[in-house]
């Protein structure tokens, strides 16, 4: 899962800084701008697999400027295991904009002879995606109110991409279980609540849907772009796959992105009848209560199982960083949580 991105850094000194610019450069005519110049590349904080930078494209002439974005894996390291690849997620995206979901519009998917790794350039929207501004800077208060009813309306959006011809992996209910089932295993620390999520997860999988479609597979705040009229962007594909499209509905349900408003279930900013009605409006299929809650489990249990697994990257060495330590105790949070939505009356 990726982590939530953040605003610009001040200008890199990284040694390939001098050489990203001169490859970008190559690049140019490719684009339509060839007489622009590379101006203000800057690394993007955020991104834990992938580089992230932001561009201007000036025309020499004073023609005007364009703002882009690279998002690369450089040559010889290899996609998370649950990456769809960045090939994939540039298809996906432009599928994604044709359908309606606002995205950014992608201007070039790299190739070998571009020397830049693996990757693709895309338009930069503006727009703000930390929480804590979002919540309390008085210019997104429309924003806030129309949060629940956009983000549903957004996901039938999604859920109604054709998925004839995607190379996304498919993942039933049931195949999801497992897959917690072997990733909490692999963190080596056994947690009883864990335990008991996954055997109601098993006991209650009927509750879920076998009738799939595109899941962005991390909607939630962080991912998304948003102005003052609301949301402007769905960023972060990579983790997109097919599956029971309740899964996105209850991802932004999931108590670590309401951010401390645990009254307001979406993203902490609004009801899920609320988002539920939009989504409905909008030509989503109809998901019950029933089938939300299953699925807000499996996330909070996903949820917990990063934080655990973050243990072992510390102690291997490996990422080991002051927010994955401040990440890894948040697996306790997880625990609590899923007691408030498996005990009786508990209602998340």
């Amino acid at each position: 899962m990726s982590a939530p991105a953040s605003s610009l850094s001040s200008p890199v000194s990284e040694p390939h800084h001098d050489e990203l610019i001169s490859r970008l450069d190559a690049v140019v005519g490719i684009l339509g701008r060839p007489q622009a110049t590379i101006e203000n590349l800057r690394r993007l904080s955020g991104g834990a697999s992938h580089e992230i930078w932001s561009f201007d494209l000036t025309d020499r002439d004073g023609g005007g400027t364009e703002r882009l974005v690279l998002r690369r894996m450089p040559a010889g390291q290899r996609p998370a295991d649950q990456s769809i690849g960045l090939e994939n997620e540039a298809v996906l995206m432009r599928l994604a904009m044709s359908a309606g979901v606002p995205v950014p519009t992608i201007r070039h998917v790299l190739t070998p002879e571009d020397a830049l790794g693996r990757g693709f350039i895309m338009s930069r929207i503006e727009g703000e995606v930390l929480p804590s501004r979002i919540f309390r800077d008085p210019v997104f208060a429309q924003a806030r109110a129309l949060f629940p009813r956009q983000a549903g309306q957004v996901l039938a959006a999604i859920h109604a991409i054709d998925v004839v011809g995607l190379r996304l992996p498919s993942r039933s209910p049931a195949q999801a279980i497992e897959w917690l089932d072997t990733a909490y295993r692999a963190t080596g620390n056994g947690r009883p609540i864990f335990e008991l999520a996954l055997r109601w997860l098993r006991d209650h999988v009927s509750l879920a849907s076998s009738r799939m479609s595109v899941v962005h597979g991390d909607f939630r705040n962080g991912n998304l772009m948003l102005g003052p009229e609301g949301i402007r962007a769905v960023l972060d594909w990579e983790l997109s796959h097919i599956g029971d499209p309740a899964e996105d509905l209850a991802w932004i349900c999931v108590n670590s992105w309401r951010f401390g408003q645990i009254d307001h279930p979406v993203g902490g900013l609004g009801s899920r009848e609320g988002m539920l009605s939009a989504y409905g409006a909008a030509g989503g299929q109809p998901i019950s209560p029933e089938r939300l809650h299953f699925w807000e489990v499996a996330g909070t249990l996903y949820w917990g199982i990063i934080c655990a697994g973050m243990v072992n990257d510390l102690r291997g060495g490996h990422g080991k960083t002051i927010e994955r330590a401040a990440i890894s105790r948040r697996a306790s949070e997880a625990e609590i949580d899923l007691l408030r939505l498996l005990l009786p009356r508990g209602e998340g």
